[in-house]
C-alpha cells in the first residue's frame, strides 16, 4: 500500500518541449531523497525563464519488514515517474557518516528508488548532500532549516515544507541550476 504525503501541487496546461532539444525547452526534473522509512520527492520544471514548482511530498513506508519497505519505495517511485514523466532525475548520493549499517540500508533504499526509474528512460544524475547544500544555500555545511527556507524562497512557496520534500526539491533545483550553467558554458549537460 502506497502512502503519499503530498504538498499541494498543480500541473501545467502544456509543456513547451522536453529535455533534450532547444535551449528554451522546458525540462521536468524529479529530485529524490531516498530513505529507508521516508523517501522525499520534488518535481520542478526548468527552462531559460527559470524554475517552477510542480509537486513535492514523501513516500512513507513505515517500520515493517525491510524488504517490504524496499518494495514500497520501488512501487512509490515508479508511480511518481509514471504519473509525472520527468525528463531528468536527480538523486542523492549515499554517504557513510558514522554507522555502516545505516549507510547500507540507505544504499538499498536508494537502489530501490533508482531501479524504479529505469522503465521510463529519464536521465539520472547523482549529487552528494554537500554539493546540494553548497548549490542551494551557498555553504556545504547548511542545516535542514536553511535548505527549507532557501528552497521556499527560490520557488516562491509559502508555508511549511517538510524536510524530506525540501531536500528532494533542493536536489532538483541543484540539478536544474547546474544544467543551466553547463549549457551556458557550452557543455552538453552530462551527468554528475
Amino acid at each position: 500500500m502506497r502512502r503519499f504525503a503530498a504538498w499541494p501541487s498543480y500541473r501545467p496546461a502544456a509543456r513547451a518541449g522536453t529535455g533534450g532539444g532547444s535551449p528554451g525547452a522546458c525540462v521536468r526534473v524529479l529530485g529524490l531523497d531516498p530513505g529507508s522509512r521516508i523517501t522525499g520527492y520534488g518535481l520542478i520544471e526548468a527552462s531559460a525563464a527559470g524554475t517552477r514548482y510542480l509537486a513535492s511530498g514523501a513516500i512513507r513506508v513505515g517500520s515493517g519488514d525491510f524488504n517490504q519497505r524496499l518494495a514500497e519505495i520501488y512501487r512509490g517511485v515508479g508511480a511518481l515517474v509514471a504519473e509525472h514523466r520527468p525528463d531528468e532525475i536527480a538523486i542523492e548520493r549515499v554517504f557513510v557518516h558514522r554507522n555502516a549499517d545505516s549507510a547500507l540500508k540507505l544504499g538499498q533504499a536508494r537502489g530501490a528508488a533508482h531501479s524504479a526509474t529505469f522503465v521510463h528512460a529519464a536521465a539520472l544524475y547523482e549529487y552528494s548532500p554537500r554539493e546540494v547544500k553548497l548549490g542551494i544555500v551557498g555553504t556545504g555545511a547548511a542545516d535542514k532549516t536553511q535548505v527549507q527556507k532557501m528552497v521556499c524562497a527560490l520557488l516562491g512557496l509559502e508555508g511549511a515544507l517538510g524536510a524530506d520534500a525540501a531536500d528532494a526539491l533542493a536536489l532538483a533545483l541543484c540539478h536544474a541550476h547546474g544544467r543551466a550553467l553547463r549549457r551556458a558554458v557550452g557543455g552538453a549537460g552530462g551527468g554528475a
